[in-house]
């Protein structure tokens, strides 16, 4: 055939085309297809052989117009097949393009339907001819005139029916991403681009995972021509719908134990990432698909979802959308969390609605998915952790003060939203190497700069990432060391926060233990009192961790480093030689501190038991340094009274008296560690033998108990006169003798209290020492009465009682033996402490005071008060007995004939066990079973308990029903309002503990009703704590909607009617609405009110949104016509059955005040969200037609009219004329009335001028 190739060739070069026409004439249809297939096989002259072919085909005959045809329907098959070289075949479409506007109509509808079913058959796989199409396409619908059918079509509407027809006809998946790219040359209209992105939208699912990405890629430059929602939507569900299918095979995968998964979880997120890299792209060359883009998640978070929040995240590194994307995400974070809370809390909302759409566990989902090579979206997430805690985080108090010692659980929407900007930032230094180094770098600089605002948040994060990465933050440690620098500026309690969490780095880092060490000797001498409390603090610690060989095991001693830390033997790195050298190095810094301010003492004298546990071997330094330190003020002369000086304990500055040795703190101390040693050396350990040493020990022990027996002694036989208090002395705050007197005071009351403990552990139940111990008391005692009735006269503040320095492991054993030690040989010395009413009493208070403590701030004083464990053993141990002593004594046997204004003991314990259940919800949240299974239970009621949590909780729950049933059976006079209303406390704490839709749950609401129904007593506090019990239950149970109108029918059933003439039908529902306690029920009623309002409120909104998103609304509404949406219908009901509330309170004669205030404020709320519920109903939306349609029946009916009057025929003879909607100004009438209304404004001012008229008299 290469003859003729070159016969064409060369006739195509010459000046005739006469030749070249006849030549190609001379060829039948299959030479000619021939020459053509075997040039472009051998790839020579193919381009200038088909140039020729065309020269010699003139479009204008018959002839060359079929040949055109020809080659076109030879050449794009051929294209197609992948026999030709990719370079011949793109020249080839090349000359086929330049040449389609010169075929006919019937050519290119020809050639259109090649290209429609070829791809219909699947034989466009290369899709290399498809570049051809879209000129095919608009040389198609330039064209006046085709034949379609039989009948016409105009070559634009011929082109709509080609690209209907391809787009309705099922395509090959290997040609999907071709056509998409095709497309993109192709005018459409934009139901077309719609029909289209359709099309591609549904190919998605079937194609194979690898080819999403470039189709992702040319359906976003194919949505420069419009749809870009409908292709973002399609793109993020298409993921979603791949992440779901993902985690349940995942789940489903590992209860079978299948090995394939049809979805690779690294294969998915791969694809993905790179998906999410091209939107992004697109997103940068396109502002409006990025506005579109933030625009669908701005109404609702429904439609987040983990790979839309990574989408977002990468959207976020370009500048101009980065305050958008970080203020959309904290919007629906926080939103998400207070429907959480509000589904949560109601049962009316949980029954309506299905399971919550939780926006921050799609972001956890988001840092997880991450690690698969996201790093586009790293930077993100560590923007957004920051974000979080920087807005959410805790602020300052009054005066820039800080709560200290939060509670561990976080409640609120912003504390849930801060904890999640925690667990992003924690997550994210574990997973990605390169965020580490900024992370850390931003938590340290956080930590030194916002000085004026609580960090505990970023304190929590710093500890959590050092636990558990420390090895990786080793290799940051020059920026740790770099904070350091800082540590004498920082606030006291983010020194110690921060030295905390580094204590194990500090065991494995010499490097970053001695730049500490330098940074806390010269804070040792700062200007600054909180510098030096830091270098104390920094001291102390080193003390704890740096162990010296021979000391006891952990085990013996309580350690608050976690076991997920670093555990390492110190010795085994370290000389133990050198680390006894450091730590007596340090000791000798610390007695420097001696000599400061009471604050620095202080500290190292709650400081110094801790160390000693921990590092035994210190023993002797320390208790040398306390003794030498109490002999100051000790007074050594036995015949001198009293044994401490108190004169050199203050200081005074101008007329200022100030503490300067914390006395009690010193001899606290010293016991503490005197005890500990003396119960260490019973147990002696094995492998000590270094008698010299213990020979010195005892030397000085012996030497302390004859110092503390002396006390004791001159102690009880002080007068109050020698300490110049007695009942003439001065305690006026105003007054500088004033101040003193306290001062000492506080002194004294603390030493008898030492004195008590220490006598106490010494005495072995003596009766002798127990007879001490009470003298001790009784001075005490005395000194704080006095103490109360001075400083709670005149105009200064009463004075606060000091916090009792009975360490908290003393108070649970002197409790337990108080009222529950029945052993006999105790008996005798047991009845000296418990004849005594104030000392028992003394002993509740102290206990009360302790868990209070523990409950604001998160420990206590004293001996362990920093070791959780400690503490919530002994809490259980108080539990059990103040429990025991409330139920086996009843509260009438006490203080017969007394009527005194203080609570009495029952009160004290009932106060106490509700303190320790609420301490124990906030700050031991997952152990409120273990305490109360460390409660003893009644012998007789033993059998109740069956082991479970929700069985065991209710048993507690019953014996307190049982306390409160008792208080409400006998009259109104015994009744003990606070005693019943701590028990409707303790009641609703342990209640929260049920779980909702348990049996003991629905018998806790009926007791609750009934007592609700049943008690009568005209006290309105008690009344208020029993419906708010009731209301907290009923909400978890059913809406409390119900409840609310029979209360407002018995308030105003007592209340009356504000008008005196109308009779009120006599109605009780619930005897503890009465006259007396109606105006408190009706405030605790309003409040409930809103809480209900604020649940409709929300689901209106929520249908609102849901409505705006959904795209078939109108289609749904007419098939379920007949049917109410459930949402609808109960927003409905609440809101009937809250108007009908309402309407009895507003007939009720409430006093002007708070009642009618909140009432109003309820009423117009109420209004606003009826206004807001007719303004969504569908039935407005549905009736928008309606003017469309009287409309065009008027004009109906106005050119009938005309018709009628020119056909002189009466076309209205059946019809009824509607309602005449024009009208015109009639002059006339406007200026009489406008006259009319001036002379009525003239004979009222005339009025005015006169006396006022007298009001109607009430008949």
């Amino acid at each position: 055939m290469k003859p003729e190739v070159d016969k064409i060739v060369s006739l195509s070069n010459g000046d005739s085309t006469t030749e070249l026409q006849k030549y190609l004439s001379s060829l039948t249809n299959d030479q000619l297809i021939t020459v053509i297939t075997n040039s472009a096989l051998k790839g020579k002259k193919v381009g200038t052989m088909i140039k020729g072919i065309f020269k010699g085909s003139p479009p204008s005959s018959a002839e060359g117009s079929n040949r055109r045809l020809l080659v076109y329907q030879h050449c794009i098959p051929l294209c197609e097949s992948g026999d030709l070289q990719p370079e011949v075949a793109a020249d080839v479409i090349g000359l086929l393009m330049l040449e389609t506007h010169t075929l006919s109509g019937p050519s290119l509808a020809q050639l259109a339907s090649l290209f429609v079913e070829a791809i219909k058959v699947g034989k466009m796989g290369s899709g290399q001819s498809l570049e051809l199409f879209p000129t095919v396409l608009t040389a198609l619908a330039a064209c006046e005139t085709l034949s379609y059918g039989k009948g016409e079509l105009s070559g634009e509407e011929y082109k709509k029916q080609v690209i209907n027809s391809l787009c309705s006809s099922r395509w090959d998946t290997q040609c999907v991403i071709h056509l998409t790219t095709m497309f993109r040359d192709v005018p459409l209209s934009s139901d077309e681009l719609q029909f289209l992105v359709e099309k591609v939208l549904r190919m998605f699912t079937k194609m194979d995972l690898q080819e999403i990405p470039p189709l992702v890629y040319q359906l976003l430059l194919l949505s420069a021509k419009g749809c870009k929602k409908q292709v973002l939507d399609g793109i993020i569900s298409y993921f979603k719908e791949q992440d779901i299918r993902q985690e349940e095979e995942q789940k489903h995968g590992e209860s079978l134990d299948l090995e394939v998964q049809s979805i690779p979880q690294d294969q998915l997120r791969h694809v993905e990432g790179t998906a999410i890299l091209h939107v992004v792209f697109a997103i940068r060359l396109d502002h409006e698909l990025g506005r579109e883009f933030l625009k669908s998640f701005k109404n609702s978070y429904g439609d987040l979802c983990p790979f839309s929040v990574a989408l977002l995240l990468s959207v976020a590194r370009i500048q101009r959308y980065e305050e958008q994307v970080f203020d959309l995400l904290k919007g629906a974070i926080v939103k998400s969390f207070k429907d959480e809370q509000l589904q949560q809390g109601s049962k009316f909302l949980q029954d309506l609605l299905p399971g919550h759409c939780s926006v921050a566990q799609m972001i956890l989902d988001t840092v997880k998915n991450s690690v698969f090579g996201w790093d586009h979206v790293t930077q993100g997430l560590v923007q957004l952790g920051f974000y979080l805690m920087d807005t959410f985080g805790p602020k300052p108090g009054p005066f820039g003060k800080t709560t200290e010692g939060s509670p561990t659980t976080a409640r609120t929407p912003t504390q849930q939203a801060c904890k999640l900007g925690g667990q992003v930032l924690l997550q994210g230094f574990k997973m990605h190497e390169p965020i580490r180094g900024e992370i850390l770098e931003q938590v340290l600089n956080r930590l030194v700069t916002k000085t004026a605002s609580p960090v505990n948040h970023y304190l929590d994060l710093f500890s959590d990432i050092v636990v558990s990465a420390p090895m990786i933050l080793l290799e940051s440690s020059c920026k740790v060391t770099e904070t350091f620098d800082h540590l004498s500026y920082l606030p006291l309690a983010t020194v110690q926060g921060l030295l905390k969490a580094i204590q194990p780095l500090l065991k494995v880092s010499m490097s970053l233990k001695d730049a500490l060490i330098l940074v806390l000797r010269k804070a040792m001498f700062s200007s600054q009192l909180d510098g030096r409390k830091s270098a104390v603090t920094g001291f102390l610690l080193l003390l704890k961790n740096f162990k010296v060989l021979g000391s006891l095991a952990s085990s013996q001693c309580s350690q608050t480093v976690s076991s997920s830390q670093i555990q390492v033997d110190v010795h085994s790195r370290y000389n133990s030689a050198a680390n006894e050298a450091f730590c007596l190095e340090i000791l000798s810094s610390l007695r420097r501190c001696l000599g400061q301010q009471a604050d620095v003492r202080l500290m190292l004298y709650e400081g110094f038991y801790d160390v000693l546990r921990r590092n035994s071997q210190l023993a002797s330094s320390i208790m040398q340094t306390l003794f030498s330190q109490l002999r100051r003020y000790y007074e050594p002369e036995q015949d001198l009274m009293p044994p401490v000086k108190l004169e050199p304990c203050i200081t005074a500055h101008g007329d200022q008296v100030y503490l300067q040795e914390p006395l009690a703190h010193l001899v606290s101390c010293t016991v503490h560690c005197l005890l500990w040693l003396q119960n260490m050396h019973r147990s002696p350990d094995p492998n000590a033998d270094e008698s010299d040493e213990e020979e010195e020990e005892e030397g000085y022990q012996s030497e302390l108990q004859t110092i503390l027996e002396s006390m004791t002694r001159r102690m009880i036989k002080s007068e109050l006169e020698d300490f110049e208090l007695d009942k003439s002395a001065e305690f006026s705050m105003g007054s500088s003798v004033g101040v003193r007197n306290n001062i000492y005071a506080v002194l004294v009351m603390g030493v008898y209290e030492v004195l008590m403990e220490y006598n106490f552990v010494r005495a072995n139940y003596s009766k002798s020492h127990f007879e001490d111990i009470m003298e001790l008391f009784n001075h005490y005692h005395k000194l704080s009465e006095i103490l109360k009735e001075k400083s709670g006269k005149g105009r200064v503040p009463s004075h606060k009682i000091p916090r009792s320095l009975l360490s908290l492991g003393f108070i649970s054993t002197l409790l337990t033996v108080l009222f529950r030690d029945s052993t006999q040989s105790k008996e005798e010395a047991l009845s000296v402490l418990r004849s005594s009413g104030e000392f028992v009493r003394y002993a509740v208070s102290v206990a009360v005071q302790k868990i209070q403590q523990l409950e604001e701030t998160g420990h206590t004083d004293g001996p362990d008060g920093q070791n959780t464990e400690r503490t919530f053993r002994f809490l259980c141990d108080m539990t059990s007995v103040l429990m025991w002593r409330y139920t086996n004594i009843p509260s009438m046997v006490e203080d017969t004939g007394k009527k005194e204004k203080r609570c009495s003991l029952s009160q004290l314990c009932l106060e106490g066990l509700l303190r320790i259940f609420t301490t124990c919800q906030q700050r031991y949240p997952d152990r409120m079973p273990q305490l109360l299974s460390n409660m003893d239970i009644a012998e007789d009621d033993a059998e109740t308990d069956d082991g479970s949590v929700t069985e065991m909780n209710f048993f507690y729950i019953r014996q307190f029903q049982r306390a409160l049933f008792t208080q409400l059976s006998g009259g109104e006079e015994e009744f003990n309002s606070k005693e019943a209303q701590l028990l409707v406390s303790i009641l609703s704490v342990l209640s929260r503990q049920l779980k909702p839709s348990s049996q003991p749950f629905v018998q806790m609401i009926m007791w609750t009703v009934k007592i609700c129904k049943e008690t009568s007593f005209e006290d309105s506090a008690f009344s208020k704590g029993l419906l708010s019990l009731l209301f907290n239950l009923h909400v978890l149970y059913k809406s409390s909607a119900s409840l609310l109108l029979e209360l407002c029918q018995d308030i105003h059933s007592h209340l009356g009617d504000i008008d005196q003439d109308v009779e009120v039908e006599n109605q009780s529902h619930f005897a503890v609405v009465n006259p007396k306690t109606a105006a408190t029920v009706a405030l605790l009623v309003l409040s409930q009110v809103d809480r209900v309002l604020d649940e409709v409120d929300w689901l209106i909104a929520r249908k609102k949104c849901q409505t705006a998103s959904d795209k078939s609304g109108s289609g749904e509404a007419t098939q379920t016509a007949g049917q109410q949406d459930p949402i609808e219908k109960a927003v409905t009901l609440q809101l009937g059955t809250l108007l009908t509330a309402l309407n009895e309170l507003i007939q009720t004669s409430l006093l002007p005040g708070p009642c009618t205030v909140t009432l109003l404020r309820e009423l117009s709320r109420t209004y606003t969200i009826l206004t807001t519920l007719v303004k969504y109903a569908k039935l407005l939306r549905d009736t928008k037609a309606i003017p469309n349609l009287i409309f065009s029946i008027e004009q109906y009916e106005k050119y009938l009219i005309t018709l009628s009057k020119k056909s002189k025929v009466n076309l209205m003879q059946y019809m009824k004329l509607s309602t005449s909607r024009d009208f015109r100004i009639i002059a006339a009438t406007l200026d009489a009335a406008l006259q009319e209304q001036d002379d009525s404004q003239e004979a009222t001012e005339s009025q005015q001028t006169q006396e006022p008229t007298q009001k109607k008299r009430k008949q």
